[in-house]
């Protein structure tokens, strides 16, 4: 009896004893709405951080497109400044002759504007001539005033035309000889006011028919002592711009 009691004894101890062994390979028991929380909360955290990185990376393309843009602007502005300190030098058909010292330069030929007869001429420039002389018909001599006076017509604008007549206080009287075989020729001379492109000057003309002649006007040595100089190659070298002044004044 004893031993049967011993023997129960021993099976429950033993029994008891697997009872409170634990199973080192039983699985876990999971709580799924912890789990649950635990995963929402980690994608709401994945999620603030990719809306983060977007708005960081929106506000670095902003900043760099304004840099760009401002680039842009500054590139712009340099370009317009390089153009307008390129200006394009455009050489003149004839360049007004440079003065040599203090005297200018006078072609073969060139355009005067005498003021007298607020007209101008085609004009001989001849070196070989000693004074000037102004192509006038119908020359008449009278006093005014006790002094010599001449009254004259020119053909301001050419034959073609009718001319003009023109009165002025004689200076002084010259005697101009053509040539041996002809008379000496008593002409009356009058001071004029003379403009060659943009120079001017005074001289006296003497007053005679130039008919037989090319030129109307003829420049002589005693004009162009101490303020000119000839270069018989060229003509026009002032242009013809005393027409214009001479057509506002007809």
């Amino acid at each position: 009896m004893f031993k049967q009691i011993i023997c129960i004894a021993a099976i429950s101890a033993f029994i008891s004893g697997c009872a409170t062994t634990k199973d080192t390979n039983a699985p876990i028991p999971v709580d799924a709405t912890a789990l649950e929380a635990s995963l929402t909360k980690q994608e709401t955290n994945i999620l603030g951080a990719i809306d983060s990185c977007n708005q960081a990376q929106s506000a670095g393309y902003a900043q760099l497109s304004s840099q760009i843009e401002a680039l842009n602007t500054k590139v712009a502005q340099l370009e317009v400044k390089k153009e307008a300190a390129v200006v394009p030098v455009v050489a003149p058909v004839q360049c007004p002759p440079s003065p040599i010292g203090d005297k200018f330069m006078l072609g073969a030929v060139e355009h005067v504007y005498v003021d007298e007869v607020k007209a101008s001429f085609d004009t001989r420039i001849d070196t070989g001539a000693e004074s000037s002389s102004l192509d006038a018909r119908n020359i008449i001599l009278f006093e005014r005033d006790g002094s010599q006076w001449v009254r004259f017509d020119v053909f301001t604008q050419g034959e073609k035309q009718p001319a003009k007549t023109f009165e002025s206080k004689v200076e002084r009287f010259v005697r101009i000889k053509q040539d041996a075989d002809n008379k000496s020729d008593r002409r009356p001379v009058i001071h004029a006011h003379l403009e060659i492109g943009q120079y001017k000057a005074e001289t006296d003309l003497n007053l005679s028919d130039r008919s037989h002649l090319e030129y109307p006007l003829l420049l002589g040595r005693k004009f162009m002592q101490d303020i000119a100089v000839v270069d018989v190659g060229q003509t026009y070298i002032h242009g013809k711009k005393q027409d214009a002044k001479a057509s506002k004044t007809k």
